[in-house]
């Protein structure tokens, strides 16, 4: 199954494709929930800091911060799917996703 990433801020950003596994994936760059969001989330729906996908773009890896210990760090390298999808990002200035099953 692939899913369907829909920018919901702009009606006009055609859709992109991704595979199942984006659904996980997707919390590497977007939140449910935080102060900074400034619209209601619906189920599926996602806020993505089009700055910090810049530089995780930029950088090429994503840094994962340990729950158990803030001081400890891993950095993962984009697959090729992921960098597709923050060019998507970047280049429409998506800030609103959401999810749909294909």
């Amino acid at each position: 199954m692939s899913v369907k990433v829909i920018c919901v801020s702009n009606d006009a950003t055609p859709p992109t494709k991704m595979s199942d596994r984006f659904r996980h994936e997707i919390a590497y760059f977007g939140t449910r929930n935080g102060d900074d969001i400034p619209v209601e989330l619906a189920p599926n729906e996602y806020w993505i800091d089009l700055k910090e996908t810049e530089e995780i773009y930029d950088e090429g890896v994503i840094k994962l911060v340990s729950p158990l210990d803030s001081s400890s760090t891993a950095e993962l390298e984009l697959s090729e799917e992921l960098e597709l999808f923050l060019e998507w990002v970047i280049q429409n200035k998506v800030d609103h996703v959401r999810l749909e099953s294909i």
